[in-house]
C-alpha cells in the first residue's frame, strides 16, 4: 500500500540546503580549498553514471529474468543490492510494477525523498511544490503535462516516498524488444519511466 507521509521522518528540505551548499562551495572555491571541476565531476557521476543508469539495469534484468523479477517484487532492497547498487537514500526500496491496466507514479509530498543510488540526482521538477501536491490530487493531469496520456480505464496508483522507503517503478517492457540483451534493454529505460512520469523508449528510438 502507498505509505502515509505523516508517520515518517523525512529528509531535510533540499532547497534551503542547496543554497547553503552553494554558499559553502563558493567560499571554499575562493579560498582554493576545492576544485569546481571536481565538484562538477561528482555531480556528473550521479546524474549519468550512478543513476539513472543503475535503475535502468535493474529494470532490464527484471524484464529478461523472471526469477530476478520475482525477487525484485518480494525484496527490492536485496535484489537491487545484488547488482551492486546501494547507498545513500537507497537503503530501503520497493519496486512497483506497471501492468496493462495499472500505472504507478512516485512522489514525495513533503520534501524530495528519492533513491539516489538507483536513479541518481532528483530532477528539479520532482522537488517542486506543484508536482508534490498535484501528483496526489490530479495524477492524470500531471501525467498529461509530461505528454503521457493514459486511457481512462487505466488505474493510476500514487506512491508517496518517505525517508524509510523509496520506490522504483518497473515499466512495461516495450513491444519488439524480446530479442534484445540486457544492455540494449537498459538503453530503453528512461529516468522518467522509473518515476512514472514517462514510458520507456521503443526499439529503434534510443
Amino acid at each position: 500500500m502507498p505509505h502515509d507521509h505523516d508517520d515518517h521522518h523525512h529528509d531535510n528540505e533540499l532547497d534551503p540546503m542547496a543554497a547553503r551548499v552553494r554558499a559553502l562551495e563558493t567560499i571554499l572555491t575562493e579560498k582554493g580549498l576545492i576544485d569546481p571541476l571536481a565538484i562538477e565531476a561528482i555531480v556528473e557521476t550521479y546524474e549519468t553514471k550512478i543513476g539513472p543508469r543503475n535503475g535502468a539495469k535493474v529494470v532490464a534484468k527484471a524484464w529478461s529474468d523472471p526469477e530476478f523479477s520475482d525477487w525484485l517484487q518480494r525484496d527490492a532492497t536485496a535484489a537491487i543490492a545484488s547488482l551492486g547498487f546501494t547507498g545513500r537514500q537507497g537503503e530501503h526500496m520497493q519496486a512497483v510494477f506497471n501492468t496493462a491496466d495499472t500505472h504507478n507514479l512516485v512522489v514525495c509530498t513533503l520534501c524530495s525523498c528519492y533513491p539516489w543510488s538507483v536513479l541518481g540526482l532528483p530532477p528539479v521538477w520532482y522537488k517542486s511544490p506543484p508536482y508534490r501536491s498535484q501528483a496526489v490530487i490530479d495524477p492524470r493531469g500531471v501525467l498529461a503535462e509530461f505528454d503521457l496520456v493514459l486511457p481512462q480505464t487505466t488505474q493510476i496508483r500514487v506512491w508517496d516516498s518517505t525517508a524509510e522507503l523509496r520506490y522504483l517503478v518497473v515499466p512495461l517492457r516495450p513491444e519488439g524488444s524480446h530479442d534484445l540483451n540486457d544492455e540494449q534493454l537498459a538503453a530503453l529505460v528512461t529516468r522518467d519511466s522509473m518515476i512514472g512520469t514517462g514510458l520507456p523508449l521503443t526499439p529503434g528510438h534510443t
